[in-house]
């Protein structure tokens, strides 16, 4: 099955340039909803005041010694219905930032998605599978965080920062000094928190990675761990690793125990409180305002308690939105070349002076030139590590050369669309992917809108019918992830049924018959002639029988190419060919 890059706009434009950015290009786009939160929270601190006020107002009644019972009327259906209210703003305050949360989620998911499609090949085999999953999962559940609980509870309570600085100028403007001290105070330690909490929260996010991608990487390999009996070392590292995030999150803990903002909230309480009844026995204001006033004071509590919790949960969701960025900003190695050349490939390859390096320094290719004629049959033979794979990832352009160019049909492949390049070309490898789907899906997965009758077609073309009908839904039958309830044989035949029914220009078998039996080998090789009519094909192999009929065969050692001919023409002109040859015969 051909590899493509995969090209395609998140449905609308977002800011990359940095985490910030980005996450408010995201909820700007859900504006009306975020515009409700807005509104319930701004709401609901507004009407928190309400009470402060009038328990004031109550207490100065109920000293007068003449209390008037409409006064107490008054204030109890001013406190009711004002929470009342109160309670429905705070309804929209939730019910806004818990949906933007949700939708902000979907959509960085979607966006994150669609970047990982549109990698290069060269990206996913430098990336591990488990931070690439710890990322995808974890970190853009900490994005949603930002806004449910994190701005949910700092937007939600930043307001009642403001309330006693109402409440006391109101009542005498001396009393303003404590709660202006008291915010100055306050947003310089939340500053000085986020500063240091930062690197930790990135610590943290970075530390669960490493976790999670050896989790992964023994899963997917638990047959080599427990055929070299590494279970006790690998539980060992395992906890090296969550030791490591156990140790951040504990460093993470200890920046919370700390947070200042507790310790100013207590001095807030106790100066803002004698500082009134100074002024009260000083005859500047009445009991009742004493006890409004205090009653304001103890409304910072709200954002002071939560602020611990809610800056850490946006910390960690800033973090962890970095995270997703240094991913989706990294660069695609190939050019997509979406205005490129677009045509049916009749499959002549050229390569001219070609050379290449995975790392961009160190060869792996050395100046290799060769010419393949549509339709002709061409196997490449050398030992282990001596370039073979490296050069077919050359003719789909998964990777580009370092010098040289490769052609096909006369065109430089990078001036080719790359997924009308890509399409036309299919690859079988020796470890075929399967996904957990039914047969059918699988067959289908290049061309998702095959008829079923096409599905049997390839199948039958490739050999594959006899053992599909065996299984217990035939056709419908799902298999297991990566194909383990079927045999390699039988995944072989299901991934050349893939190239029939996509009908590949040029086909790439990398040693895609190395690990069947003698039956299996026969019945696959009648499949691959069959497969190899009137296309061009590329075979990576060390089997006699598929090197004997090869129109051209390529023998490599160390990058280069050795040798270049016919079978007959090597056996008599080639060492290195005779002794694979010999070698394979053995």
């Amino acid at each position: 099955m051909s590899i493509s890059e995969f090209n395609s706009p998140f449905r609308y434009k977002t800011i990359r340039t940095n985490a910030f950015s980005w996450v408010a290009s995201h909820a700007l786009h859900h504006w009306a909803i975020f515009l409700v939160a807005i509104i319930g929270a701004a709401g609901n601190a507004a009407l928190a005041s309400i009470p402060a006020i009038q328990f004031g107002i109550v207490f100065e009644n109920l000293t007068s010694g003449n209390p008037l019972p409409s006064i107490f009327l008054r204030a109890g259906v001013l406190v009711g219905i004002s929470q009342i209210i109160r309670g429905l703003m705070q309804f929209f305050r939730n019910f806004g930032f818990e949906v933007t949360a949700q939708r902000i989620e979907r959509d960085v998911r979607d966006e994150f998605y669609t970047s990982l499609l549109g990698k290069s090949m060269t990206f996913h085999s430098l990336q591990s599978i488990g931070d690439l999953m710890a990322r995808a999962t974890n970190d853009i559940r900490e994005v949603n965080y930002i806004f449910s609980p994190g701005l949910n509870m700092v937007l939600g309570s930043i307001n009642f920062l403001f309330i006693p600085i109402g409440v006391g100028l109101s009542i005498h403007p001396a009393l303003l000094l404590t709660p202006v001290l008291f915010i100055i105070f306050y947003f310089v330690a939340i500053v000085h928190f986020l500063r240091i909490l930062e690197p930790v929260t990135r610590e943290v996010r970075s530390t669960f990675g490493r976790l999670n991608s050896r989790l992964a990487e023994d899963i997917d390999g638990i047959e080599t761990v427990k055929a070299a009996s590494q279970e006790e070392a690998e539980i060992d590292l395992f906890k090296v690793n969550s030791q490591a995030f156990r140790d951040a999150n504990v460093k993470q803990g200890d920046i919370e125990a700390r947070f200042i903002p507790l310790l100013l909230l207590a001095l807030a309480m106790g100066f803002g409180l004698t500082h009134a009844l100074l002024l009260h026995r000083q005859g500047l204001i009445s009991l009742g305002s004493v006890i409004s006033y205090f009653s304001s004071l103890s409304l910072l509590g709200f954002p002071t308690r939560t602020s611990i919790r809610s800056y850490s949960q946006i910390s960690l969701g800033v973090a962890g939105a970095r995270r997703l960025l240094s991913i989706m900003n990294s660069e695609n190695n190939l050019d997509q070349n979406e205005s490129g050349y677009s045509a049916v490939i009749k499959g002549k390859v050229n390569f001219e002076n070609v050379s290449f390096a995975y790392d961009g320094e160190n060869l792996n290719l050395h100046d290799l030139s060769f010419e393949v004629n549509p339709g002709q049959t061409v196997a490449i033979v050398g030992q282990t590590g001596s370039g073979k794979t490296s050069l077919v990832r050359l003719i789909n352009r998964t990777y580009d050369p370092l010098s040289g160019s490769v052609y096909i049909d006369g065109i430089d492949l990078r001036d080719w669309k790359l997924d009308s390049l890509r399409s036309q070309i299919s690859i079988i490898e020796q470890d075929v992917f399967l996904f957990s789907k039914s047969v059918a899906e699988n067959i289908a997965f290049g061309k998702p809108n095959a008829t079923q009758e096409e599905i049997v077609i390839a199948a039958e073309k490739a050999q594959a019918n006899g053992f599909i009908d065996e299984l217990p839904e035939g056709y419908d039958t799902v298999i297991g992830e990566r194909g383990t309830t079927i045999s390699g044989g039988q995944r072989q035949r299901l991934a050349l049924a893939r190239a029939f029914l996509t009908d590949p220009k040029i086909l790439i078998l990398d040693d895609s018959t190395s690990a069947i039996d003698s039956k299996t080998e026969d019945e696959i090789q009648q499949a691959i002639k069959l497969a190899s009519e009137g296309r061009t094909t590329f075979i990576i192999t060390h089997r006699l029988s598929q090197i004997r009929w090869a129109d051209l065969i390529i023998v490599m050692r160390k990058g280069r190419i050795s040798a270049i001919g016919t079978h007959d023409q090597l056996m008599e002109t080639s060492k290195s060919y005779r002794n694979i040859f010999a070698e394979a015969k053995e």
